[in-house]
């Protein structure tokens, strides 16, 4: 080994002695997005530009889960110093160790999620969900310490929790007529419901018809009592033939598409934003909202699937700039009656959470048009995302919005930005990790997988861990893993 490999073993060692109750470090990624404001960066990591290309694979673990329908596995791994924690999408979750990967322990729900789903940390306790569940666990034996039913599976969760204030947050979907959103907030403690909030106050039009908002990826928090969260779309896309173009929830349909700042304690919403009235294009502003500061000016970055990311002033609730990122095609106004592209198509634009760090914002983008009308749009079913997709990484100055560089991708970029010092992590749905100097760009490194990747990689010390959990359609007999680099 060399020495940085015997230092990481060291430093893993010496944190499972000082950290018994698995309480997160500064060399940890404890939460799905590494910390509650969500920038999903390791800032002192020793992967760096110069020492990058000397990552090696140091383990796999294969999952053994029965694959669903978006695959295995779609999380963000946590990393609490000699353990890795997973959850698949059938909600089970497996402690791994982290020098090995040999399996320490295993919790069954054998739910269906549909992802992202995923673990966060605090305390010596891991949160997650299953559909209709919250639950805490001993993070070292795996114990469940609490567990409770707070929605029908009518209105399902597929989100990894915040834990932030003495709360556990979780969102939940409506993807089925009648249905709306929520954001939920139970006792860190024992798991009692402390207030719930709809992100769709009003009546739909023609609740027989319509649905939507929700949350379906993890909030974030300013550390003074707001949380931060982007909603979902309203439902049906494009329309019906009897109400084309959203009629069935036609209106302003707050707090569809829409940034909102929640009060903490009370679940009162305290400022919101919608960036798309009446959405017909399924263009949910979900991402999390990455909370960060310049010049002094307190900002909240968030982005969705129409491919759009926005800064807002957190003090002043005001748009600070915007920036189109990904190919744009007929993505404003009504749809037309006959069928046309649509891009950012429903896979498309930034579909999952962007980083920051360095004074930049890492955006990774999914440029996948599909067909679309004031009707409805094409079977997604039908779609091979992986024949059909292309990708993107684009750095945004975080003060100004301006393009700093972007990297064309050869496939879809399902899985988040991640920084590690002065580089930046950008898997693909073909089963690629690649790794950019995160300052111009400039390629460093790159693995393969031997499946694809929808799920974020974590960063912990010089412990890269990236999971492999679904078929992209391009790969002949897909082998679903856990695998973990460092530096050889």
């Amino acid at each position: 080994m060399r020495p940085s490999a015997l230092g990481r073993l060291a430093a893993l060692a010496l944190l499972a002695v000082a950290c018994p109750t698995a309480t997160a470090t500064a060399a940890d990624w404890p939460s799905p997005n590494a910390n509650a404001a969500g920038t999903r960066a390791a800032p002192h990591s020793p992967l760096r530009a110069t020492t990058v290309p000397r990552l090696r694979r140091i383990w796999r673990w294969r999952i053994p889960d029965f694959i669903a329908f978006d695959g295995l596995m779609s999380s963000t791994p946590l990393v609490l110093g000699r353990d890795v924690y997973v959850q698949t999408l059938r909600s089970n979750v497996y402690a791994l160790d982290a020098t090995t990967g040999r399996l320490r322990w295993q919790r069954h729900f054998d739910r269906m999620s549909s992802g992202p789903n995923g673990l966060t940390s605090a305390g010596g306790r891991l949160y997650g969900t299953t559909d209709i569940a919250v639950f805490a666990l001993d993070a070292q034996t795996g114990r469940v310490v609490w567990q409770r039913t707070v929605t029908p599976p009518r209105e399902p969760m597929d989100i990894a929790p915040l834990v932030a204030n003495g709360l556990v947050i979780v969102g939940t979907t409506a993807p089925r007529p009648g249905g709306k959103g929520s954001v939920v907030a139970l006792s860190a403690t024992t798991g009692a419901v402390r207030w719930r909030r709809s992100t769709v106050p009003g009546a739909w039009a023609n609740p027989r018809v319509a649905s939507g908002g929700g949350v379906w990826w993890t909030p974030t928090a300013d550390g003074a009592g707001a949380i931060y969260a982007g909603v979902g779309n309203p439902l049906p896309w494009g329309g019906t033939a009897a109400q084309p173009n959203g009629g069935a929830y036609r209106g302003a349909d707050l707090y569809t598409d829409s940034l909102l700042a929640i009060d903490a304690a009370t679940g009162r919403i305290r400022w919101h934003d919608q960036v798309v009235r009446h959405d017909v294009r399924d263009q949910d502003f979900t991402l999390p909202p990455v909370i960060t500061s310049v010049k002094g000016r307190a900002l909240a970055i968030g982005g969705g699937k129409g491919g759009q990311v926005i800064a807002w002033d957190r003090r002043r609730h005001r748009r600070v700039w915007k920036t189109a990122v990904g190919v744009h095609r007929n993505d404003a106004g009504p749809l037309p009656a006959r069928r046309v592209s649509v891009c950012p198509g429903l896979y498309g634009g930034a579909l999952t959470p962007m980083a920051v760090a360095r004074g930049l914002v890492f955006v990774p983008v999914v440029d996948a048009c599909m067909s679309g009308s004031a009707t409805g749009y094409e079977s997604l079913g039908a779609v091979n995302l992986g024949k059909r997709g292309r990708g993107e990484l684009v750095a945004l100055d975080v003060a100004t919005g301006r393009v700093r560089w972007r990297r064309a991708l050869p496939s879809p970029a399902f899985a988040c930005a991640t920084v590690a010092a002065d580089v930046v992590f950008a898997p693909t749905f073909d089963g690629f990790v690649r790794a950019f100097a995160a300052d111009t760009g400039r390629p460093l490194w790159s693995a393969r997988e031997p499946a694809g990747i929808s799920a974020c990689p974590a960063v912990a010390g010089d412990l890269l861990v990236v999971a492999a959990g679904t078929d992209p359609g391009t790969l002949r007999n897909p082998d679903y893993v856990v695998d973990a680099y460092a530096l050889r």
